[in-house]
């Protein structure tokens, strides 16, 4: 039976329309929430016949948790069972990661441990990498530190620019998370 996952975005949501097109029988992507009202990937879910829900974070002020909670409200009366990070652009609270420990994704643009956090291909060019690429792995309450259930990876080629990484990364991410999210739905 297909796994009901809820993805969680904050753009335009190119790693969820990766997700809803995978072929596969480990899941299905049942909701669709973003914490930014106009986000394009509200759009996209819609147009894939998903419920997507906007949960703007701004009214709730600086109380992070109490918007985790009406999230986690949320998922529960969905009946969700994996939550699928594509882009969530907040660093969730202990609380959220500990009701979703296990069951929470998140797909990051760097060979983690390497590059934890943001601004990850500025980074590695710096640092002068001769590869890079994404990760999926679990969620834990240290940024970028869970479990690594998957990897990509890819040349830096002579005159790449943060732009060139990105769009070449995110190629990659929309082959390795469906893959990554399917095999783990199968394990749970």
């Amino acid at each position: 039976m297909k796994k009901r996952v809820a993805v969680l975005i904050s753009g335009r949501g190119s790693n969820l329309q990766a997700l809803l097109d995978a072929e596969q029988n480990a899941y299905e992507v049942a909701l669709v929430v973003s914490n930014i009202p106009n986000a394009a990937g509200l759009d996209r879910a819609r147009e894939a016949g998903v419920e997507a829900i906007a949960l703007d974070h701004k009214r709730y002020g600086q109380n992070r948790e109490a918007f985790e909670r009406d999230l986690d409200a949320l998922l529960v009366q969905r009946n969700i069972e994996i939550v699928a990070l594509a882009g969530f652009m907040r660093v969730l609270t202990p609380y959220f990661v500990r009701a979703w420990q296990g069951r929470l994704l998140n797909i990051h643009p760097s060979l983690l441990p390497k590059l934890p956090g943001t601004k990850t291909h500025e980074r590695a060019l710096a640092a002068g990498e001769s590869e890079h690429g994404c990760t999926v792995h679990l969620v834990v309450d240290e940024v970028d530190a869970g479990e690594i259930l998957g990897q990509a990876r890819m040349p830096i080629l002579p005159g790449d620019t943060p732009q060139t990484l990105a769009e070449r990364v995110l190629t990659l991410e929309h082959e390795l998370y469906p893959r990554c999210l399917a095999e783990y739905a199968q394990t749970l």
